[in-house]
């Protein structure tokens, strides 16, 4: 599996749960720390939870990988899953709006996800 196909499939679990705002960035180049981020948006504490025990149970139940990192208390509606290669970003509307990480990466970045990835 390659880290892209890491990603999507991230992307794909949050969508499972309903998250919002699903983006995929390429960083490979312009981060020391991972190669692609996804940022999300879940409506709640408890949505942010159920997102996050979505991607770990589905990564975890098809692939056999747990992140390195992975914080499970989003007391501060912010809460990241670190599988080293791949970041994912699971923020409350609120916090995304404010920390703006997408400004922190150019738009060309980006990477447009396949058509019914997330359906």
């Amino acid at each position: 599996m390659t880290h892209l196909e890491l990603a999507y499939i991230c992307a794909k679990a949050a969508s499972d749960m309903k998250a919002t705002g699903i983006e995929i960035y390429d960083l490979r180049g312009s981060s020391t720390i991972t190669d692609y981020a996804i940022v999300c948006t879940a409506t709640s504490v408890p949505h942010l939870r159920a997102i996050l025990r979505e991607i770990d149970k589905d990564i975890f139940a098809k692939h056999n990988i747990d992140p390195v990192y992975a914080e499970r208390t989003p007391n501060g509606l912010w809460s990241v899953l670190d599988y080293i290669d791949v970041m994912v970003h699971v923020m409350a509307g609120e916090v995304r709006e404010f920390y703006a990480l997408e400004e922190l990466w150019k738009p060309e970045n980006r990477i447009a996800i396949p058509a019914g990835l997330l359906d």
